[in-house]
């Protein structure tokens, strides 16, 4: 028998003042049904009874879970592929604009099959990649010729040597959300600048198709953030949310696997033009996107 875990208060702010909003289904793997419920005091949504680090493992092994395989099966993976080559040469440019280096040392947690890692280095930062699936970094081997470190590797990195933290949708899947925050505080240099990309359950998208969404990804997604629970999980720790950014492709790519998992087929115009409405209902606030990238510093002491 696998061990869940039943939060009995919120895993950001420790409120008890929780409660279930809605279910959804794990359309990847497993097939189950999971409870996604919500905290009154800090807006974060969380999947309750999830599996623990241990017993979460299975759900990640998937010839369609991209982040690990690095799979062109299907057209909604062929797409990705297609517009990931723009994607990550927009996110080394980021690193530069809101770092204000050129080069520098980068650290990127959860580096999947290494291609984020493998473009910054190309761009001649000093790059140190984590990732926990060894699947994963057998294919960044094979795939980018890019050795990935183990993601325990984390906690035994030295202290403020590193200008640039990345977690491009990550976060939303670490177990061990408080610690991970606490390092980035001592391992970050002091004008550090940290890039954390998640979905975002207050857009449009994740409103229209609710318990459909893609960005659900129950049981692997942990956590559901809004741009205020992002913002009071940070501050907890001496950080604070900076900017927000979007990531417009993610909500076409978003509502195609939902479209999907709502009608049992593909609809690629109806899921193109919900992506577009989702990108633009949120032009005038970067905080209803599909996905959000926020730019994180250190909060400067007075």
């Amino acid at each position: 028998m696998k061990n869940t875990i039943q939060y009995t208060q919120c895993p950001a702010c420790e409120s008890k003042d929780i409660s279930e909003v809605l279910c959804a289904k794990d359309y990847t793997v497993s097939g189950e049904i999971f409870e996604i419920w919500q905290c009154a005091h800090c807006n974060l949504r969380f999947t309750q009874n999830v599996p623990d680090e241990e017993g979460i493992v299975p759900y990640y092994k998937a010839d369609t879970y991209i982040s690990h395989s690095n799979t062109r099966k299907g057209i909604v993976n062929w797409l990705y592929h297609i517009v990931r080559k723009r994607t990550l040469k927009q996110k080394a440019e980021l690193v530069k604009k809101y770092s204000g280096l050129q080069t520098g040392n980068l650290l990127d947690i959860g580096a999947g099959t290494g291609a984020f890692a493998s473009v910054m280095k190309s761009e001649n930062w000093e790059v140190l990649a984590l990732e926990p699936d060894e699947d994963a970094r057998r294919n960044a081997k094979r795939d980018f010729d890019i050795e990935l470190q183990d993601g325990g590797e984390l906690f035994s990195l030295d202290e403020a040597s590193f200008d640039v933290i990345t977690m491009w949708h990550v976060l939303e899947h670490v177990h061990d959300l408080h610690n991970y925050i606490a390092v980035f505080q001592k391992i970050i240099k002091s004008k550090g600048t940290l890039l954390i990309a998640v979905p975002n359950y207050t857009s449009f998208d994740a409103t229209y198709y609710e318990g459909f969404w893609a960005a659900y990804d129950v049981p692997r997604h942990l956590y559901h953030f809004s741009p205020e629970s992002m913002k009071l999980l940070v501050a907890q720790y001496g950080f604070k949310v900076e900017k927000c950014l979007p990531m417009k492709f993610d909500s076409y790519y978003v509502s195609m696997l939902s479209e999907q998992y709502k009608n049992g087929k593909k609809n690629l115009i109806k899921s193109f033009l919900n992506g577009f409405q989702s990108n633009k209902k949120a032009q005038h606030n970067a905080e209803k996107y599909s996905s959000v990238i926020y730019v994180i510093k250190k909060q400067k002491i007075v």
